[in-house]
């Protein structure tokens, strides 16, 4: 089963590579892996895609919750988000074709965002399906190149946790951390 888990994490050197390492060590696969700025320069919010059972989920996030730069993980498996996916596409077009692949770019709320004599690029942003359907209509013109952010995720705003309800007493299973604690050992060596 898929799942969407999203983790905000100290903004620091290394916070990936421990990320990436726990879940190696443990056998687990990422299917997508996107780390970006939040609000907060201090923190970034890493947002990991994982196909896994209930169990095998269980022990991601509490795993990930053990790393020491981590400050919170949700799961959204009994949430109602929001994802999105962006992918930049260069499309191979002729003069007979070229106005149909930008009709079928607009259909998908796409933008060509440039245009040459023999390709367009495409900026494209949406569910992983939209994308995945996207592109399989693009290979019949030929895609020359593709890149993807991977999916990035955030809990409908009905939804959404007020940092500053969560006191020292009351963390709501979120751990109050600070960049200047003191380093502590996040993983058995491999």
């Amino acid at each position: 089963m898929r799942h969407v888990i999203s983790a905000l994490v100290i903004n620091e050197p290394g916070v990936l590579a421990n990320v990436a390492n726990m879940f190696s060590a443990r056998g687990f696969n990422i299917d997508s892996l996107v780390v970006g700025r939040t609000e907060d320069p201090a923190l970034s919010r890493m947002t990991i895609v994982v196909n896994a059972d209930d169990i095998t989920l269980d022990q991601v996030r509490k795993q990930l919750a053990k790393l020491v730069p981590v400050v919170q993980v949700r799961d959204f498996k009994e949430e109602a988000y929001i994802e999105r996916d962006l992918a930049l596409l260069t499309v191979t077009v002729t003069p007979e074709n070229r106005s149909q692949v930008i009709e079928t770019t607009n259909l998908f709320r796409g933008r060509v965002v440039d245009v040459s004599r023999g390709s367009v690029m495409i900026e494209l942003s949406g569910e992983e399906e939209k994308i995945e359907a996207f592109i399989d209509l693009m290979r019949d013109y030929g895609i020359k190149e593709l890149a993807r952010t991977g999916v990035i995720a955030m809990a409908r705003g009905s939804q959404l946790r007020d940092p500053s309800s969560m006191s020292a007493g009351n963390t709501g299973g979120r751990r109050k951390r600070s960049i200047d604690a003191p380093a502590q050992a996040a993983l058995p060596p491999s």
